[in-house]
């Protein structure tokens, strides 16, 4: 299979910012772990901070793919654009947070997101991509 991993703004800090609700892990070593793990499956990542970069990359991997997991961040919550870009394409996404959304600011608790994907898992830390990507391996 063929599974794309997208995150969005600050995610590149994953292991420095915010660790009692992000972790202590950057994600790169955990994507390694991933790529490890499931060897015989295509893993591909790709992060940004800027909302139009990842609207490109969902066009470009969402009509030759598997399955696409998506944590756009906090565009989560404000971004009609990156939910049409996910009702534009055809493969799958679903949408994952490391923190339980629901535990924290009332405005992380609207996801303008997942009426276009195929499912959203939050709050298993890094694992939720494993989750995710569990989900897609065993259709």
């Amino acid at each position: 299979m063929k599974i794309h991993i997208i995150n969005g703004p600050n995610l590149n800090l994953l292991g420095v910012r915010e660790k009692s609700i992000y972790g202590d892990a950057d994600f790169i070593t955990y994507f390694n772990t991933l790529q490890q793990r499931y060897t015989s499956h295509s893993l591909t990542y790709f992060q940004s901070n800027k909302e139009g970069e990842l609207i490109d990359k969902l066009h470009e991997v969402g009509f030759n793919s598997d399955g696409i997991i998506l944590n756009a961040g906090a565009y989560t919550h404000t971004s009609i654009a990156i939910a049409d870009a996910i009702a534009a394409i055809s493969t799958p996404v679903i949408e994952v947070h490391i923190s339980n959304v629901y535990k924290r600011e009332a405005f992380r608790h609207k996801s303008m997101l997942a009426a276009s994907c195929k499912g959203v898992i939050a709050g298993f830390g890094l694992d939720s991509y494993r989750l995710a990507l569990e989900n897609f391996l065993n259709q």
